[in-house]
């Protein structure tokens, strides 16, 4: 009878049967999934299940129990940091295994085992994808640029107020000058109209004239001689 005899041999000695075993649990716990043929699946999910639930207890031993089977020790460490919010949630059933058919060559089953993801922690998952969402760059950048409107237009709107006032008070300043300048401008233009009827009625001595009285001039001298 085969009592106490738990496993598969899978046609290999028992230190090539470890050593294989190793390797796989290693790949699926850095992988997240492997695919392998259907009866090396499910010996895998033995070997998995005992790693995670010493991941779950967590302390020294357990530890330094997972570094004596997987042999990356970042994989051991990544796992025992997660697996309480991992896999806290669920007491067994850690794995899945999903059969893709048959293998080309050989016609060996071929099937793909992956870790299971608790409920919780997909929930959660989804809570920050849509908190992500929500504060995406597009919309931090719309709201800068809806702030910076805010703050323009009321320095606008107390530049536009100013503006007048300036200009009210540069009207109050100049409003004596130009109220002079307003009542010399007719009288300037009175005496110049005055000015001009003045010029042309003055007739201009011909120039003959003087050439014409030097000549009697001397006449009128010799006479009195």
């Amino acid at each position: 009878m085969r009592h106490r005899k738990a496993g598969l041999k899978l046609n290999r000695t028992q230190s090539h049967r470890n050593a294989m075993f190793r390797n796989m649990v290693t790949s699926l716990f850095k992988y997240d999934r492997i695919r392998t043929t259907g009866p090396k699946a499910m010996e895998l999910r033995r070997w998995a299940d005992h790693i995670i639930t010493l991941a779950k207890r967590g302390d020294l031993h357990a530890r330094r129990q997972a570094l004596a089977i997987v042999r990356e020790k970042d994989v051991v460490h990544k796992l025992f940091e997660n697996a309480s919010e991992r896999f806290g949630a669920i007491s067994g059933g850690y794995t899945r295994v999903v059969k893709l058919g048959r293998r080309p060559g050989d016609a060996a089953p071929v099937a793909m085992i992956e870790l299971v993801v608790s409920q919780d922690t997909k929930k959660k998952k989804t809570k920050k994808k849509k908190t992500k969402a929500e504060a995406t760059p597009q919309k931090a950048a719309a709201d800068k640029k809806a702030a910076d409107k805010g703050q323009e237009k009321p320095e606008k709107a107390v530049k536009e107020e100013a503006v007048p006032a300036d200009k009210e008070d540069e009207s109050a300043v100049k409003s004596p000058q130009t109220a002079k300048e307003e009542t010399e401008a007719p009288a300037k233009e009175e005496t110049a109209k005055e000015e001009q009827p003045a010029a042309k009625a003055v007739p201009e001595e011909p120039a003959g004239t003087e050439e014409e009285d030097t000549p009697d001039t001397k006449k009128t001298a010799k006479d009195e001689e």
